[in-house]
């Protein structure tokens, strides 16, 4: 493999920034801020807006909408048939 050709693949804390949920995962990101993880030491914070704790697929929260077509939602509203 060549060097200094690949970024650096370090250990990073991911935080999701609606529920607070945070976990430990390897990435490439760079970030400013850093916390101090349960195992005592201190890695790079990378904030998200959505992780597993929060979407909709993985907690069952989903909301499906009216499953008409188009044609249809439009023939609803207008009171036409």
């Amino acid at each position: 493999m060549k060097q200094n050709l690949h970024p650096d693949y370090q250990p990073v804390v991911f935080m999701d920034t609606n529920s607070g949920y945070k976990f430990l995962s390897g990435s490439t990101k760079k970030s400013n801020e850093t916390i101090e993880w349960e195992d005592g030491n201190t890695y790079p914070l990378l904030k998200v807006e959505v992780s597993s704790d929060t979407h909709p697929f993985y907690t069952g929260r989903q909301k499906f909408g009216n499953r008409d077509g188009r044609a249809e939602q439009f023939r609803k509203k207008y009171n036409m048939k």
